[in-house]
């Protein structure tokens, strides 16, 4: 019997996690979006060959397309096809939520980013945010009461 990869740390259901946004941007609110992918894609989420570190979403003729995201093609990918492995992505939205989400890009001056991809009953999905940027100054702050709130725990745990 094949061993399994222990690989993956987190959830039997989670592919990615974009640790690095929360750093840099104040989350304001969440959606959940589906992917249009190609077959050899999605085996590759299967096996966790995703990186959402350097990705955004951008807002194109109406649609919202994740860009940047990397998938990196399996090595026994089919012969009759060239993967992209950066190739934008089409995100599945309701017609409401893609109008909300265009109004606070443009008018209000939000970012939109991807946080984490997962499975929902086989079907990939990304849960994706509106967020502001925060500046050095904010990041410091935020690290001054992460720090804080560690310190406070570990002086409450040893009484």
């Amino acid at each position: 019997m094949a061993k399994k990869s222990k690989k993956k740390s987190f959830s039997d259901n989670t592919i990615a996690v974009n640790r690095k946004v929360r750093h840099d941007f104040f989350i304001e609110e969440k959606f959940e979006a589906g992917l249009s992918l190609e077959g050899w894609e999605v085996k590759s989420l299967r096996d966790g060959k995703v990186q959402l570190n350097e990705s955004y979403v951008h807002i194109r003729n109406g649609e919202a397309f994740l860009a940047n995201a990397l998938i990196s093609p399996l090595k026994t990918a089919s012969t009759h096809i060239v993967p992209e492995p950066q190739r934008d992505r089409k995100l599945l939205l309701h017609r409401r939520e893609l109008d909300k989400l265009i109004g606070a890009v443009e008018r209000k001056g939000y970012t939109l980013v991807p946080l984490t991809m997962y499975w929902i009953k086989g079907m990939a999905k990304l849960q994706i945010a509106l967020a502001k940027g925060k500046q050095l100054h904010d990041k410091r702050a935020t690290e001054k009461e992460r720090d804080w709130n560690r310190d406070k725990a570990r002086i409450l745990k040893m009484k």
